[in-house]
């Protein structure tokens, strides 16, 4: 600190101007308070001044002085697993099962992360991950005092849970500042106990906003920094220069598994909502249409004549019983429009259906396919609530299966090579109709195209049953569908895709461009 303290002494010395800036911008960001959520005037004035690097790392120390105070080091210890020998009966008699279940050392998993209290009786808010699991949660305040958690709610779409902690005095809080105001290139502070660390504290800029990543759901838009954020960091606050929570910190991009210089902090817009949400209901509820949904590409704009390329499609209707099939939509409808605002895309219908409180109506305007038209409808639908724990995410896996070396057909597409029906496949198919694929060049553009989930668009297996708004009966179909296209021509393909671990087909919508 004192390497630090003496260039700002120096600048004091030397301009006076600058020094009374300075005790300005040190009285200001002294006094900010938890609770005020109207700047000072004084700040406003002096935010237009030219700041020092002096004054800057002033303004750090004084900002990282306000947060710290509230900003809490979580323990856990996780459930004792159970032991289960492969081949034998839990529930039966088995002395040699009762052997190992006594014998065998059985150790709990301990973790550690961060967190931060937003309300003055004890509200903490950090990420699920941090406590999913837990038998017990031990919470560290900066002065040392302990205190055991408890979970309020949790909301595994954000990656969020709120815990509450009692103690016989008001605690030191943070507040929520506004993440939609932010920009690319503001100062930002990161404050958790990477690896344990308690209180580190780490300084960068905003990299960019509304960032989505693989490991992200349909609700979580990031903000990714440069501020180094490491494991533990996990649950912390992202603050600005005012000391308001613009952030939790959530995920890093890494090939090590620690700091490769990019982090992300979920919004404090949505992580306000999360918080809100638990407290009044003890979950968050949100708006449920009941249907899978891809984004509508400019190959599918081409292929359906569409003005642009937004909108998303209803590729399943996944609940014959839910909001949707009630209302009377249908796969392959594509969602221009929510209560008469354009839908950009498939993620952005999602956020804002689930924006609505459940059972509420909204109108869902479609275009549906009449022929070779396409006819506009709108459909009211009264809003399913959404499963906290209907979360489908692709594990990235591919799925090798064994090629039929005989009748080889020469590929369509080159790198994709399709076949009819062949009899094993008939009954895992259930009667549908198309061509499947039986292998995939992996140096072709096709092993490289990607589903809205991240996954694989195509694999081997897969079934092909509408190529550019035609159905495919068979392998014959399919090539004089295939032979009129060339390099440059937008493909829209409906597929089939069986999902091993619910046992059940989901249709899909693939886009490319053939090369």
């Amino acid at each position: 600190m004192k390497k630090g303290l003496a260039p700002l002494t120096n600048l004091l010395k030397r301009n006076r101007v600058a020094a009374n800036l300075t005790i300005v911008l040190f009285t200001v960001i002294a006094n900010l308070g938890g609770a005020s959520a109207q700047q000072p005037e004084t700040f406003q004035k002096t935010k237009s001044a030219t700041i020092s690097p002096e004054m800057l790392s002033a303004s750090f120390a004084e900002v990282a002085k306000r947060v710290e105070p509230a900003v809490v080091n979580i323990d856990t210890k996780g459930k004792v697993p159970e032991i289960k020998l492969r081949g034998s009966d839990p529930a039966g008699d088995d002395d040699v099962l009762d052997y190992f279940r006594r014998n065998l050392p059985r150790r709990p998993n301990y973790a550690v992360g961060s967190g931060f209290i937003v309300d003055r009786t004890g509200y903490i808010m950090t990420n699920y991950h941090v406590v999913q699991d837990s038998a017990r949660i031990t919470v560290r305040l900066r002065n040392g005092e302990e205190y055991t958690a408890v979970i309020v709610g949790a909301d595994d779409l954000t990656d969020l849970a709120v815990l509450k902690i009692e103690a016989d005095k008001d605690l030191p809080y943070l507040k929520f500042g506004d993440s939609e105001s932010i920009r690319i290139g503001d100062w930002v502070l990161a404050v958790g106990s990477p690896f344990g660390l308690e209180q580190t504290v780490t300084a960068g800029i905003i990299s960019q906003t509304k960032r989505e990543t693989p490991a992200g759901t349909a609700f979580q838009k990031f903000i990714q920094t440069d501020a180094a954020i490491n494991r533990g960091n996990s649950g912390g606050p992202l603050v600005n220069m005012y000391g308001d929570v613009i952030g939790v910190n959530s995920q890093i991009a890494t090939s090590t598994g620690d700091y490769n210089g990019i982090g992300f902090a979920l919004p404090s817009s949505e992580a306000n909502y999360v918080f809100e949400q638990i407290l009044r209901n003890g979950k968050v509820r949100r708006g449920f249409l009941g249907v899978f949904l891809d984004s509508v590409k400019k190959e599918f704009a081409q292929v359906y004549r569409l003005p642009e390329a937004k909108g998303a499609i209803i590729t399943q209707i996944r609940d014959q019983s839910g909001a949707a099939a009630k209302a009377g939509l249908l796969k392959d409808d594509i969602v221009i429009a929510l209560d008469g605002i354009p839908v950009e895309n498939h993620q952005d219908l999602i956020s804002r259906v689930a924006s609505v409180v459940p059972g509420n109506e909204v109108a869902v305007t479609v275009l549906r396919e009449s022929g070779k038209n396409l006819e506009r409808k709108t459909i009211k639908v009264v809003l399913d609530e959404r499963p906290n724990n209907d979360v489908v995410s692709d594990d990235g896996t591919k799925r090798i299966l064994q090629v039929d070396p005989t009748g080889a057909e020469p590929p369509p597409f080159i790198g994709l090579t399709v076949a009819d029906i062949d009899v094993q496949s008939r009954r895992r198919l259930r009667g549908n109709k198309g061509v499947l694929i039986k292998k995939i060049d992996p140096a072709s553009y096709f092993a490289d195209l990607k589903n809205s989930s991240g996954g694989d668009a195509l694999e081997e297996g897969d079934l092909i049953q509408r190529l550019n708004r035609t159905p495919v009966e068979n392998l014959e179909g399919f090539n004089k569908l295939a032979a009129v296209l060339e390099v440059g021509s937008p493909v829209v393909l409906h597929i089939l895709k069986y999902d091993r671990n619910r046992r059940q087909f989901n249709a899909m919508v693939v886009q490319f461009t053939v090369k």
